[in-house]
């Protein structure tokens, strides 16, 4: 393990950028650390704008006693990604540009952080009838096999997906931006608290003692107003 020797994050994220990215037209600092919810293994994210490079990349580095991903984009190359972002509903980079404190600015950052401002406000885009049926049947086929599977190790697993499938439904019929890992929590919560709250105690009442109840009826209720649980009838390429 690494010996823990850190100047401030943003004197870091300052000194980065001086020394790799010097010429660049924009830069953030984004992420955890920005929000105030940094932990222990929190690392730098850092997102460049420069119009000399030819396409966009990712890396991961390690400086000044930080773990520092950055996020290259020259001045095109970031609203593919926007785009990309918004059709999958998961806003990562719009997120980051948002909320990232400017670093450096050539004049081009108030209306790139406009730019994703505005999407953000506008929401992924509404579900249609057919993906909600869809979506319907695929989240019964996984509650059937959640409800029915007395194997607590495959269980455990089945209560996995199930958790995703309900929350993407919950929010994206909702036109409600989501995510993965914790960001599954922190869209719910963006959403809706009190649902979060109750999303939360359900599957954690069953990975600590088994009892299924209450995901069960939670998941009910949530698709009892699209019309419930989705079998017979319901076919896909057909």
């Amino acid at each position: 393990m690494r010996e823990i020797n850190r100047i401030s994050p943003y004197e870091a994220a300052e000194l980065f950028t001086l020394n790799h990215f010097p010429n660049c037209h924009g830069a953030l600092l984004a992420g955890s650390i920005v929000r105030g919810e940094a932990t222990e293994t929190s690392d730098l994210d850092i997102v460049i704008f420069d119009s000399n490079l030819k396409s966009a990349y990712r890396e991961s580095v390690y400086e000044f006693g930080w773990n520092i991903e950055v996020f290259v984009q020259n001045l095109t190359s970031y609203k593919e990604f926007f785009k990309s972002d918004c059709e999958r509903a998961r806003p990562s980079l719009p997120r980051m540009v948002s909320e990232g404190i400017v670093l450096r600015d050539s004049g081009i950052m108030e209306h790139i952080k406009k730019e994703a401002n505005d999407l953000l406000e506008k929401g992924p885009e509404e579900w249609s009838a057919e993906t909600i049926r869809m979506k319907r049947y695929f989240i019964t086929d996984v509650f059937d096999d959640f409800i029915g599977c007395t194997l607590r190790a495959e269980e455990i697993f089945i209560a996995n997906t199930l958790a995703e499938l309900v929350s993407e439904f919950v929010l994206r019929t909702n036109r409600k931006w989501i995510g993965t890992s914790k960001w599954v929590i922190r869209s719910l919560r963006n959403h809706d608290e009190k649902f979060a709250d109750q999303f939360v105690d359900a599957f954690d009442t069953f990975y600590k003692t088994g009892d299924k109840n209450k995901v069960i009826v939670m998941v009910d209720d949530i698709l009892q107003p699209f019309g419930g649980r989705l079998f017979q009838g319901f076919s896909l390429g057909k």
